[in-house]
């Protein structure tokens, strides 16, 4: 018999999905119905965002509770301040089963890898992890395992569940690989979404006319810098070389990316149904909670990129669909803004315990009453963003902060390193971006110096710097 006072986890986290790619938020471009089965039976969060839109700053934020540069993982290049707490290893302590399968991407060195004090069981990728025959890092040291990742998590996620005594509460990470690039698919959806069949969006050629030098210089377009080597065609045809042929190479890209990504995000929706499978026919479906998100979002094709990164909220909105039939109401729809730095404390009070008390380092609160349909009335208005790897060598997106509310947005590139690894020393003059949500949402008018927003730009200014205080980041002050 399980306790409604202490439900189990199963926490299904992918890396790079957006929730423009799922049909429960209403995708243009595929079909998940295993996902759409999470928002059916429960809630689908509508403004939930990513602190810092990255895969490693956004797992740590989400294990631990804490911005950025408080865990120490700002960019992809850090491992996890292995000292700050993390929610699982709570649960643990308190008398949860715990385990970890999949993606880590948290650091490599010993001290750095899942800790036994938060997991009973864990198998995770080296860095980004290979799609077919994975090398996986145990406790044990390294094995490989044949096979299709996205199985082989499922597969060790249910095995894992197979061995947990009856009536003991347990949390259960399963954290895919996908889809991240480069995407190999699995060959039974080759057949899915064929090229010329998949939605151009409407910002793909994007020409960023009011944007500053940050959009410009960032080499995340498809047309230009999307690698022919993480797609199944690796030779651009002759014909579409060259700048006059920008239009032709974008749509040629984007419907090969696409259909892809696509198919990689098909896998993952066929697994989640074997969870949800499993977990109904063990009787298991009413007292646990299931979740399912990505570590970001991504651009596909929006404003003609790919990747994320930036604060435009094809990147910052983080998919986030929940059930818990206990207490959840099936199809309930989430308006109020949440962020991957709640997660901890929420899991932590749905499952008795006192966050505050447990993990008092968390700077995220408890969404647990907004999802029983309870909000609080000072529940955050707004929400607090920082990308710190300046021009890195890849994607050279520019350093900056914003903050983000249900109608507005307000963007500094301060556009400087600070010495943090994987930024380059170069320095730009900073450039602020305004975005009224309201009647622009695609995010293509920047009205930052437009002076019939002059008040509202102040105000945001000051939410801003408030936000900072409140979190203990220290805002970039030009020499």
């Amino acid at each position: 018999m399980s306790d409604p006072d202490r439900p189990n986890i199963v926490f299904i986290l992918t890396d790079d999905h957006a929730a423009h790619a799922i049909s429960a938020y209403g995708s243009r471009v595929n079909s998940t119905p295993n996902m759409d089965r999470i928002a059916a039976d429960g809630a689908r969060l509508d403004a939930c965002y990513c602190t810092n839109s990255i895969c490693s700053p956004s797992r740590a934020t989400i294990l631990s509770g804490t911005y950025s540069h408080v865990n120490g993982v700002k960019s992809i290049f850090d491992e996890i301040e292995y000292r700050v707490p993390n929610f699982t290893g709570c649960l643990r302590q308190a008398g949860y089963r715990t385990a970890l399968f999949g993606k880590w991407h948290l650091g490599h060195r010993p001290e750095n890898l899942p800790r036994a004090e938060d997991f009973d069981a864990w198998q995770v990728f080296p860095g980004q992890g290979d799609y077919n025959d994975p090398v996986m890092i145990t406790a044990e040291g390294e094995r490989q395992v044949s096979g299709y990742a996205t199985d082989i998590v499922t597969d060790l996620s249910l095995d894992w569940l197979d061995q947990q005594p009856d009536g003991q509460p347990f949390c259960l990470m399963v954290h895919h690989k996908a889809p991240h690039r480069p995407w190999v698919p699995d060959p039974k959806h080759a057949d899915l979404y064929p090229v010329g069949s998949i939605p151009e969006p409407d910002t793909l050629f994007d020409d960023y006319a009011t944007r500053g030098r940050a959009a410009h210089e960032a080499t995340m377009r498809i047309a230009d810098h999307l690698p022919p080597s993480d797609i199944k065609e690796q030779q651009i045809p002759a014909e579409l070389i060259g700048e006059e042929h920008r239009t032709e190479r974008t749509r040629w890209f984007y419907q090969r990316y696409m259909r892809d990504y696509l198919q990689t995000v098909q896998s993952v929706d066929d697994n989640v149904g074997r969870v949800l499978d499993y977990l109904n026919d063990h009787d298991l479906g009413r007292n646990t909670i299931v979740v399912y998100t990505s570590d970001q979002g991504f651009f596909l094709g929006d404003h003609g990129w790919y990747d994320k990164r930036f604060i435009y909220d094809e990147s910052l909105q983080m998919p986030f669909l929940i059930k818990w039939p206990e207490r959840i109401v099936a199809g309930s729809r989430i308006d109020e803004i949440i962020t991957n730095a709640d997660f901890a404390a929420t899991f932590l009070q749905a499952c008795g315990l006192d966050p505050a008390e447990v993990l008092p380092t968390s700077q995220g609160r408890s969404a647990l009453p907004v999802l029983l349909g309870d909000t609080p009335d000072d529940w955050p208005t707004s929400m607090y963003y920082r990308y710190w790897e300046h021009d890195d060598p890849n994607h050279h997106a520019w350093s900056h902060y914003g903050v983000r509310t249900a109608t507005h947005k307000l963007v500094y590139f301060y556009a400087a390193g600070l010495g943090t690894t994987g930024a380059s020393d170069k320095i730009y003059p900073p450039e602020w971006e305004l975005y009224d949500l309201v009647a622009d949402p695609q995010e293509l008018n920047n009205v930052a110096d437009d002076p019939s927003y002059a008040g509202i730009r102040a105000e945001l200014e000051t939410e801003l710097a408030r936000l900072q205080q409140h979190y203990q980041d220290e805002p970039y002050l030009p020499v």
